[in-house]
C-alpha cells in the first residue's frame, strides 16, 4: 500500500537531487538559494511567506519561512509542513524559551529568545522586567508581528515592547531600519540592571543593539573574580560591562574606554550608584589609538579586557577581521604587569574559536609576552548553541595569564 500524499495549497520550494537532506533531517534550520530548485514560481514566493519543503522526491521535510531575495531562502518554523503559525503556535515556542530563563535567572533580565537556538528564526527578545526589546531579523517575523507580539504579552506579561530595527540581518532580509514601540511607552531613562554585583544602565532608546550585552554575563563574572584588589583596562567598554563587574568584584581601580561618550557616562552612572565612582576613569576615543597612547604613557594593569565589536561579521571579511583581532593582542599585552591577565572577545560569528584563538596568539607573541589560557568562555545559557548552526556560538572570550 502506498503512502498518503501529502497535499497542501502553500507555495512549495524543492531542492535539488544533490543538496544535504540527511542534514536538514537533522536539524540543519537554513537552506540557501543553491540548494534549492529556484523556478518561476519560487522566485514568486513574497519575502515571509510560509512554504512547503519538500525533498527532491517530493516527500514534505517541514514548513519553513521563504524569502527568495536572501541567500537564506528558507528558514525552518516546524517539521510539520502542515503546521498553523499563528498566535497559539508563537505563545508555545515563547513558553518554552521562558521556562529555561526562569529554571536559570531569579529576575526577568535576560534574552529570552535566541533566534534558531529557540525555534523563532531570525527573532532576537531581550527582558528587560515590563520591557521587552524585540528584533524581528526576518521577513516572517516581520509580517507576524502583530501576532508575535499579542503572544509575548501572554506568555510574559510584558506591558512595553519595543521594536529594534538595527540587526545586521534586517538588510539582508530586505527589511528596514526603523525602530517602533509596538506597545506602551519607550522608557525615558535608562534602565538599571543588576549583574555580578554590578548596577548597569540600559539605553534601550539610544543604545547599541538592544541595549545591554547579556551573553556576557558569565565572562565578566569570571573576570570579576579576577580583579581583587586589582587595577583594571577595561576596552570596547559600552556601559562598563567588565569595568563594573571588576569594581563589584574588588577592584582598586577600573579605567574604561570607549568611542561612545554617551556610553562611558552610562558606566560612570553605574559605579556611582554602587558608590564607587571614585574607583572609575574613563577615556573616550579610538580603541587601537588609546592603546598606543597607555603604552605611550606606560600605563600598567593587573587585568587588561579587550572586548570589541564583531572585526569579522561575514566570511568575506574574516582575514581582515583576524588581523584586527591580532592588533588588538598586540597593542593590549604590554600593558599587562607581569603574571596579570588579558581577557579577548570576539563576537564574530565568521571566526571560529580556533581562528580567533591564533590570531590573538600571535598579537600576543608580537608583543614579547608569553601566555597561560586559563579558560576560554562563551555566551551566556540564555544564548543557547544549536549545534547544527555554528553561527549561535558566535561569542569567545579567553582568558589569558601572561
Amino acid at each position: 500500500m502506498s503512502a498518503p500524499v501529502f497535499t497542501s495549497d502553500r507555495p512549495v520550494l524543492r531542492l535539488k537531487p544533490k543538496a544535504n537532506v540527511r542534514a536538514i533531517r537533522r536539524g540543519a534550520p537554513w537552506v540557501f538559494d543553491n540548494e534549492l530548485v529556484m523556478d518561476r514560481r519560487s522566485k514568486k514566493i513574497a519575502p515571509g511567506s510560509l512554504a512547503v519543503l519538500e525533498d527532491a522526491e517530493r516527500q514534505p521535510l517541514g514548513l519553513v519561512a521563504a524569502n527568495p531575495s536572501s541567500r537564506i531562502v528558507a528558514r525552518m518554523l516546524d517539521r510539520d509542513a502542515a503546521a498553523v503559525i499563528d498566535q497559539a503556535w508563537l505563545a508555545a515556542r515563547l513558553r518554552r524559551a521562558l521556562a529555561l530563563r526562569e529554571s536559570l535567572y531569579d529576575a526577568p533580565f535576560y534574552r529570552l529568545v535566541h533566534a534558531e537556538a529557540d525555534g523563532l528564526p531570525g527573532v532576537i527578545i531581550d527582558r528587560f522586567g515590563d520591557i521587552a526589546v524585540l528584533q524581528p531579523n526576518a521577513a516572517w517575523a516581520e509580517l507576524l508581528l502583530d501576532p508575535l507580539v499579542a503572544a509575548l504579552q501572554e506568555v510574559t506579561g510584558v506591558t512595553t515592547v519595543l521594536k529594534n530595527a538595527g540587526g545586521r540581518g534586517r538588510a539582508l532580509e530586505g527589511l528596514d531600519d526603523t525602530d517602533a514601540v509596538l506597545v506602551g511607552a519607550a522608557p525615558v531613562d535608562p534602565l538599571p540592571v543588576e549583574m555580578n554585583g554590578a548596577i548597569y544602565f540600559a539605553d534601550l532608546v539610544g543604545g547599541q543593539k538592544t541595549g545591554l550585552f547579556y551573553d556576557q554575563r558569565d565572562n565578566h563574572g569570571f573576570a570579576a573574580r579576577l580583579a581583587s584588589g586589582a587595577r583594571v583596562l577595561d576596552v570596547f567598554c559600552h556601559v562598563g560591562g567588565f569595568g563594573l563587574a571588576g569594581l563589584a568584584g574588588g577592584a582598586a581601580s577600573v579605567t574604561c574606554v570607549d568611542g561612545s561618550q554617551a556610553a562611558l557616562d552610562l558606566a560612570r552612572r553605574g559605579a556611582e550608584a554602587k558608590g564607587q565612582g571614585d574607583q572609575l576613569t574613563t577615556r573616550q576615543g579610538d580603541a587601537f589609538d588609546q592603546l598606543q597612547q597607555l603604552q605611550e604613557e606606560r600605563a600598567r594593569f593587573d587585568v587588561v579586557i579587550c572586548d570589541p565589536p564583531a572585526f569579522a561579521p561575514s566570511k568575506p571579511a574574516l582575514d581582515k577581521g583576524l588581523r584586527a583581532y591580532e592588533r588588538v593582542a598586540r597593542l593590549a599585552a604590554p600593558l599587562v604587569e607581569p603574571d596579570g591577565y588579558l581577557v579577548l572577545c570576539s563576537c564574530s560569528h565568521a571566526a571560529d574559536l580556533s581562528s580567533f584563538t591564533g590570531a590573538c596568539l600571535r598579537g600576543i607573541g608580537r608583543a614579547g609576552r608569553r601566555a597561560q589560557l586559563i579558560h576560554t568562555g562563551h555566551a551566556g545559557p540564555d544564548h543557547p548553541l544549536l549545534p547544527q548552526l555554528a553561527e549561535s556560538g558566535y561569542l569567545k572570550a579567553l582568558f589569558f595569564r601572561l
